[in-house]
């Protein structure tokens, strides 16, 4: 009978620490989802990374339609991230290191409102993190052009479907993730070494 009581006693323990691990949610569009999940994947503190659609008008959008550009929404992921390993800040400088924020809804060849550059803040200190962030990469020239990534409240998130998730790693072969996804990834290995896991 004890050691059911403990074993009892250690399961709720544990799906109590569980539940108050902290962790936050980052919401950002990059252009395609592809690169960005697969970005984010590699990187240490992160936890899980989501495709989704964020920012438009339509309830529970399918690819097909936000392709078209007429739902408003932006490819984005969506990172649930440990602050104790990795902070906002951190994740913000991964994001802007490795897509180009200066082109508005635009990625190179893959163009309209669904490629836009957006961070959709959850909180007050993600939006002040965000607006500091782009005003250090501006103050420091780090880019030509200005940034013009939009900087907006979280309302929605949409899951993409099932065959977007984890797209890079089961498609390494495919052509658009040879030209156009592993050279984001090997960027980001690259510039960020000491936060790859």
């Amino acid at each position: 009978m004890k050691i059911f009581t403990l074993i009892l006693i250690t399961l709720f323990m544990n799906n109590f620490s569980e539940q108050n691990k902290k962790t936050e949610l980052a919401t950002l569009g990059g252009g395609c989802f592809w690169c960005t999940e697969a970005v984010f994947l590699e990187m240490q503190g992160v936890e899980k990374v989501v495709p989704g659609y964020s920012g438009g008008h339509v309830k529970n959008p399918a690819y097909r339609e936000v392709t078209t550009g007429r739902t408003g929404h932006a490819e984005v992921v969506q990172i649930t991230f440990n602050p104790e390993i990795t902070t906002f800040s951190e994740i913000l400088e991964v994001f802007f290191k490795t897509h180009d924020p200066t082109t508005l809804n635009r990625q190179g060849n893959d163009v309209g409102t669904q490629y836009r550059s957006a961070i959709f803040y959850h909180n007050e200190e993600q939006k002040q993190i965000a607006e500091k962030v782009i005003a250090l990469f501006e103050q420091e020239k780090v880019y030509d052009d200005p940034i013009v990534t939009e900087v907006t409240p979280f309302e929605a998130f949409y899951l993409a479907e099932d065959y977007h998730h984890n797209y890079f790693a089961r498609n390494k072969n495919q052509p658009y993730c040879q030209f156009v996804v592993a050279p984001k990834v090997e960027k980001f290995r690259k510039i960020f070494k000491e936060k790859v896991k």
